[in-house]
């Protein structure tokens, strides 16, 4: 199927993916990849993780949940695929205890959409359609982050952070690189923990280039007849805060709940409490551990309030469910998410693997 039947549409369709990020100012949904979560385990219980986080997935949602680590090594990886498998993230993460007191992580992840046609040669130069010169490219987006984690001299707070470098392609047209910091604690007091991370503490610079020989295309006066200007994207920060308590109930049941706070400052958005300046999103999730050997869970989150065609305010959630098994030094995660019949989005099967080792 040809997506652009002729050259002004399918610079139409280029452009407007790097619109979305390519401003020299700060820009709503920036870096979006970087929020989709990692690991089933905290997917399942609706990416409510900020504090109960412990383990090598640590480093993305909480750095300074490393000191947690159990073992003295861990990695993990994870495969998912959203818009009923257009795009595919993927991830993979590991993290080993320096000693008793610190840890290092390290997080590779991967979202893209692959092999979109490109149509901007599909005329020749006598104006003849000509179906061979079709060729397809890649909108990926790349994240490594550098984590460490060290336990304080207060006892119960660990405290950590990320370096994080951002790598963005669209196919020959444009690309960015990118950095930022993220900065992170943790206290654990009882059967209480309590975590709070500041993402992009100091905003993340992406610094876009555009290739304007692959852009630049003859549509008389048309938008679309010149490149961008090379620009600058900024992520503002963004705060979580969390909360999290484990019960004992039974011999062999125990229940972890857990409640996140996130503070956005890019405007007004969809968020369930939204002004000019700041949005703040709840997430909740609970997790059932029978005998450390079966985990069931579930999540609610991503609730919005949107405004239907008829003027008509109403409530969106995306709840979400998983299953986690532990066999000796494996622990096999599945979850589901979007799984609301009135998500715009279809749902999502996940899956992720995690070995610990060198205990």
């Amino acid at each position: 199927m040809i997506l652009f039947q002729n050259k002004r549409y399918a610079v139409f369709a280029v452009l407007s993916i790097i619109s979305v990020s390519a401003f020299t100012q700060s820009a709503k949904y920036s870096n979006e990849f970087l929020n989709v979560g990692v690991g089933a385990r905290s997917i399942g219980m609706g990416k409510a993780f900020i504090a109960s986080a412990d383990d090598v997935t640590a480093a993305y949602w909480n750095p300074a949940g490393l000191a947690s680590l159990d073992g003295n090594h861990q990695a993990s990886l994870m495969h998912a695929q959203y818009f009923a498998g257009i795009a595919k993230f993927d991830y993979l993460g590991a993290g080993t205890r320096l000693d008793e007191k610190s840890a290092l992580g390290i997080s590779l992840l991967r979202f893209g959409v692959d092999d979109i046609p490109n149509t901007t040669e599909l005329i020749d130069s006598d104006g003849n359609l000509d179906y061979d010169r079709i060729s397809s490219f890649s909108v990926a987006d790349y994240a490594l982050l550098l984590s460490y984690s060290r336990s304080s001299a207060i006892e119960g707070l660990d405290l950590g952070g990320n370096a994080k470098i951002i790598r963005r392609m669209v196919g020959e047209f444009a690309n960015a690189w990118g950095f930022g910091v993220d900065l992170a604690v943790r206290y654990k007091v009882d059967n209480w923990i309590l975590g709070a991370v500041l993402r992009d503490a100091t905003s993340t610079f992406n610094a876009w280039q555009f290739n304007g020989e692959a852009l630049i295309i003859e549509v008389g006066d048309s938008l679309f007849n010149q490149p961008p200007d090379n620009s600058l994207e900024l992520t503002l920060p963004r705060f979580h805060l969390g909360a999290a308590r484990g019960f004992t109930l039974s011999e062999k049941i125990s229940l972890l709940t857990e409640i996140n706070i996130s503070f956005s400052f890019e405007g007004k958005t969809a968020a369930l409490v939204s002004s000019s300046f700041i949005g703040t999103d709840p997430v909740m999730g609970l997790e059932v551990n029978y005998g450390n050997l079966v985990f069931l869970r579930t999540g609610l989150g991503n609730l919005q309030r949107i405004t239907e065609f008829g003027g008509e305010k109403r409530l969106l959630a995306d709840p979400s469910a998983g299953l986690g098994l532990h066999l000796g030094s494996f622990f096999l995660d599945y979850a589901m998410s979007n799984i609301s019949p009135r998500t715009i989005s279809m749902y999502s099967n996940i899956f992720s693997i995690r070995y610990v080792f060198g205990e």
